[in-house]
């Protein structure tokens, strides 16, 4: 996994910055209730969805809160005493706080399914009766747009996806989450071009593919012979998922 202390600079400007950010911002906002009061942003990053939450809801208290410091820091900028240090695993609020949770981009990045429970379950408790608990599901998918990239990627290997939508749901209505919509965003900016995954695969950003391993060297000179280098290929598309609380 990426260290995300070192990563939360530059965080922003590599994963497709305000486009992105306004497009999920906008995906999210229309799965949670106008009557939303007090919301809550698990896995907030850089604050820069989570400022665009509090924007579009002025009457709505927006909280974030994360588990790097890079990253909470950043956040704490764009939202002022309203960011907490916190693991999604264990949030420091008490049961019933929140109109409404959202989780947008973490559930991929835990390495184990009792992780991913553990986080879809903290949701549920400090969520009020009745409340809506927002997540993204299916990232790594969404980046397979049919290029010739993903062509020359496709028999590397993979983890199972922990932020499967049906793992998800199973998750979900194990704490009384029930589904209640569904939404779909472009990740403006984000289309790859070959010569930014060969780097992307060096880097360490694909899971199972270390930096230096003769497998990754290989998938990256088979990205270094494609054509259009510095082209982006189509951006991905995330997917959104809505759960109600029972009561």
């Amino acid at each position: 996994m990426l260290d995300y202390d070192k990563e939360a600079d530059a965080y922003d400007v590599t994963r497709g910055g305000e486009p992105r950010a306004a497009a999920a911002a906008d995906a999210v906002l229309g799965l949670i209730p106008a009557q939303t009061r007090r919301l809550l942003d698990v896995g907030c990053g850089t604050g820069i969805v989570t400022r665009r939450l509090a924007a579009a809801r002025p009457a709505t208290r927006v909280w974030g809160a994360d588990l790097t410091y890079g990253m909470a820091r950043m956040a704490a900028v764009r939202l002022p005493g309203a960011v907490v240090l916190a693991d999604g695993r264990a949030l420091p609020f008490p049961d019933g706080g929140f109109d409404a949770v959202t989780s947008v981009w973490l559930l991929h990045l835990l390495d184990r399914p009792e992780d991913v429970r553990a986080v879809v379950a903290e949701c549920a408790r400090v969520l009020r009766p009745g409340g809506v608990y927002v997540t993204t599901v299916d990232k790594a998918a969404a980046h397979d747009v049919g290029s010739d990239i993903d062509a020359v990627l496709a028999p590397r290997p993979r983890r199972p996806a922990p932020d499967a939508a049906p793992l998800v749901e199973s998750y979900a209505a194990a704490r009384l989450l029930h589904p209640a919509g569904q939404a779909r965003f472009p990740g403006r900016g984000q289309g790859r071009s070959p010569r930014r995954t060969a780097a992307d695969l060096r880097r360490g950003w694909f899971t199972l593919l270390p930096p230096g391993d003769p497998l990754t060297e290989r998938f990256a000179a088979r990205l270094e012979v494609l054509p259009d280098q510095e082209l982006p290929r189509p951006d991905p598309v995330f997917r959104v998922r809505a759960f109600r609380k029972a009561g």
